[in-house]
């Protein structure tokens, strides 16, 4: 039970890669403040966790809301007075209408639009929370980048490899300032991965299509949410005291 009595605040929550790490750290005794923009989605999230024997608590919030974040996170400390592990799981590429397009086919919207929804959220959740750990000298920060943010995805647009090459430099530089209070912030580096808003626009593609991405992975299939959630509880757990800095990919060797 790696994360008995644990304090984790997860953001995009409800759904994908955030969902299956508030999955495995609520059956491993953390207790999981859930954070999503979807009443729905989130209500029937903490549902699922608690229905699992998992103990869980939601929050509606707009994750790139600067006032709105600051109240959920003070919110939290009053009423658990910790916050032990920060998932930054705000992000994605999708939220334009064309993910990859090249640099002559984005608006300026659509940069600003990445930028916004891949950094910004990360740098709210961690500027509120950072104080809290500092008081106690202890907690485990990890963020979402992208293989993307590597220069490494031929799908992506410009402005997301921007963002997420933004998330990695972020996550490196925090560790310097951080390490001294005894916390740690690392990165997850996912491909692609199949969670619910990406499913639909996997499914889009060719037979050929999936085919050629599977035969360039050398562990020759696409990865699951779950996949990505792993690593992050590695990084989140005490397995990872002594790592920091650390953007992770996970690729399936691509």
């Amino acid at each position: 039970m790696r994360f008995t009595d644990k304090i984790a605040v997860i953001t995009a929550f409800a759904n994908g890669i955030g969902r299956a790490t508030a999955e495995i750290m609520a059956r491993e005794g953390a207790m999981v403040i859930g954070v999503d923009n979807h009443l729905e989605r989130l209500e029937t999230a903490v549902a699922a966790l608690r229905a699992g024997g998992g103990a869980a608590h939601g929050r509606l919030c707009d994750a790139l809301d600067q006032v709105k974040v600051d109240a959920i996170v003070a919110s939290i400390d009053k009423e658990f007075g910790a916050v032990d592990i920060l998932v930054n799981a705000v992000g994605g590429s999708t939220i334009i209408a064309n993910p990859a397009a090249n640099v002559d086919e984005l608006s300026f919207d659509d940069w600003q639009r990445l930028i916004a929804f891949n950094l910004s959220g990360t740098f709210l959740f961690t500027h509120a929370v950072v104080p809290i750990m500092k008081r106690r000298r202890h907690g485990k920060i990890v963020n979402l980048a992208s293989i993307a943010g590597r220069g490494l995805s031929v799908s992506s647009s410009s402005a997301y490899a921007a963002a997420k090459g933004g998330v990695i430099a972020f996550t490196r530089k925090l560790a310097f300032e951080l390490g001294p209070y005894g916390i740690t912030v690392n990165a997850i580096a996912p491909s692609l991965t199949l969670t619910e808003r990406i499913r639909p626009h996997w499914e889009k593609r060719s037979a050929e299509g999936q085919a050629a991405e599977i035969a360039r992975t050398p562990l020759r299939r696409v990865a699951e949410a779950a996949d990505q959630a792993k690593v992050i509880c590695f990084l989140a757990s005490s397995d990872a005291d002594f790592v920091t800095g650390l953007t992770i990919d996970v690729t399936g060797g691509n």
